[in-house]
């Protein structure tokens, strides 16, 4: 019963995601760099997921798992504080990639170098 919950609240969030992309892609369809954005960043975080299951799951070769889920949640780090630092006045835009370059680097070492 508990994973009958867990893959409908799954399938449930999945669908909010598909459709909110859709909708983001559908109101951006004029700009191309938008359009892109959401698209990488929808494919991105499927990927991120199926990575995550496979991990959960203990399918495939579990050091590679890991590298692929830290390089997707860096590349959504990076992409989403490229967005987000531009709008910022520049001191804190300058915070804001300081603190994805070290959630990036905090999560390198929690899968990597942490013993």
């Amino acid at each position: 019963m508990d994973l009958d919950r867990h893959n409908f609240l799954t399938k449930l969030g999945f669908t909010a995601l598909t459709c909110n992309s859709a909708l983001a892609i559908y109101r951006s369809r004029g700009d191309p760099a938008s359009v892109a954005f959401v698209g990488g960043a929808y494919a991105a975080i499927l990927l991120l997921f199926r990575c995550l299951r496979r991990f959960e799951r203990g399918e495939g070769d579990r050091g590679r798992t890991k590298a692929a889920v830290w390089a997707l949640t860096t590349l959504l780090t990076a992409m989403f504080a490229s967005r987000v630092a531009p709008l910022m006045p520049t001191p804190v835009g300058i915070v804001v990639y300081l603190m994805a370059a070290a959630t990036a680097g905090a999560g390198f070492w929690a899968f990597f170098l942490n013993p």
